[in-house]
């Protein structure tokens, strides 16, 4: 039996969605929280907000004091976490299923009133500034490309910005901006709430009901456009980088909405394996181990990775070079690729062993109880359809070699944008 087969969706009187997938087969439930705001949805001038925002939520409620969350999880045997990406942030934990009221307790004892303090506040800024610190500005390639692309290939502030926050921004974020981006984004009516794994559906439902029913309701908040046009032309911006060893080159791509049209989105995502994915890809073959342009060299769907936006997302391709190389033949030899397989089709051997390799990842993925929690959120609260989970791998399966050629001949030159990392800012 599927996961769907066995899903259960339904809303509480707040609005809150409810995804429950019972799973026996092993003592451990998932618990996931979804909210329906990230990085594009933080207002001008609070650059980094929602992600701080994010940390804030472990620090503590008007019932429990800061750490109690830790300890709490930790003291069951479980494991807890929380992600920021482009259109959501989800909290999770995975305990041992006997926990499972433990964990729902904690979840809406957050989503009912976090304890948004001054002192909270400063701590989390302060903590917020040193992960940035460790993961960009101490690290060779640095925030790139998901920092340093989209300010070139994206005009409008939401699609544009640093997520992760610049320093000014972040100290200047108050305890009324906390509480105002709360009472927004963090109502019951904005989120969704998973539980999977070994637990009855009917246990569950009560448990969510005591927990999460007296939890005010609060409107949802209307979910802007972040539309905007692709790019007219090509677009170039150069970054120097005092830490990388060796030059760098970033491409992006505007590719089809996956609430609109997933199978444009999932030809993307084949024609990304196509390119990249393994020794025998085709920038693998030509680039690395023939004319040894580059030394590393990606392809990919978003920014963070693929379903993690609704429109507008992104078609990287990333490569690595020597300072000999100049970065236009590394377009150059990328463009050609393109254009050969625009004008001919992959093979329905090459196109299989794409497919195939991203089947089994989404097969093994989502046998882990933590990865099957937060997709079957993540599905719901972005394309409303939980049962994708057990649907993306024949749909990946079934992309047809036309549809690779087509969004192949999608990624022209004249419509992209052109980073360049150079080292040491030479």
């Amino acid at each position: 039996m599927t996961v769907s087969e066995k899903l259960h969706r339904y809303a509480l009187a707040n609005g809150l969605r409810v995804v429950l997938a019972p799973d026996p087969t092993a003592p451990v439930v998932g618990v996931s929280v979804h909210y329906d705001v990230g990085f594009r949805s933080e207002p001008e001038g609070r650059t980094g907000f929602a992600h701080l925002f994010e940390h804030l939520m472990f620090q503590g409620s008007e019932s429990l004091e800061k750490l109690a969350h830790f300890r709490h999880v930790q003291s069951s045997g479980g494991t807890f976490n929380g992600s920021t990406h482009p259109d959501y942030t989800d909290y999770f934990e995975v305990l041992p299923s006997a926990a499972l009221e433990r964990a729902l307790f904690l979840e809406a004892d957050r989503m009912r009133a976090p304890k948004l303090t001054e002192e909270n506040l400063r701590n989390q800024i302060d903590v917020v500034k040193e992960e940035i610190r460790l993961n960009v500005l101490n690290r060779p390639y640095g925030g790139f490309p998901w920092i340093l692309l989209p300010p070139v290939l994206y005009k409008t502030f939401p699609n544009a910005h640093n997520g992760y926050g610049g320093f000014e921004d972040l100290e200047d974020a108050t305890v009324a901006d906390c509480a105002s981006f709360f009472d927004t984004y963090y109502a019951p009516s904005n989120a969704v709430l998973t539980v999977a794994g070994d637990f009855t559906v009917d246990n569950a439902k009560a448990l969510i009901e005591k927990h999460f029913g007296d939890v005010p309701a609060r409107p949802r908040p209307a979910r802007p456009s972040f539309a905007e046009p692709p790019p007219s032309g090509e677009l170039r911006a150069d970054h120097p980088d005092a830490l990388a060893p060796l030059p760098a080159v970033a491409l992006g791509y505007r590719v089809p909405d996956p609430s609109t049209d997933m199978d444009g989105y999932l030809a993307h995502l084949v024609l990304a394996g196509v390119l990249t994915e393994g020794d025998g890809s085709r920038l693998q073959q030509r680039l690395v181990y023939g004319e040894r342009l580059v030394t590393d060299v990606n392809a990919g769907c978003g920014l963070f990775g693929p379903f993690e936006a609704r429109d507008p997302d992104t078609f990287t391709i990333t490569a690595i070079h020597s300072d000999e190389v100049g970065v236009d033949r590394v377009l150059g030899a990328i463009d050609e690729e393109l254009d050969r397989l625009a004008g001919t089709p992959p093979e329905a051997r090459e196109l299989a062993k794409v497919t195939a390799r991203w089947q089994a990842s989404l097969h093994k993925e989502h046998d882990r109880i933590v990865s099957r929690t937060l997709a079957l959120g993540a599905f719901e609260l972005m394309f409303g359809d939980p049962t994708m989970i057990d649907r993306l791998p024949e749909r990946i399966a079934s992309v047809s070699a036309d549809a690779v050629s087509a969004a192949a001949k999608a990624l022209r030159p004249d419509s992209r944008a052109v980073l360049t990392v150079s080292p040491a800012g030479a």
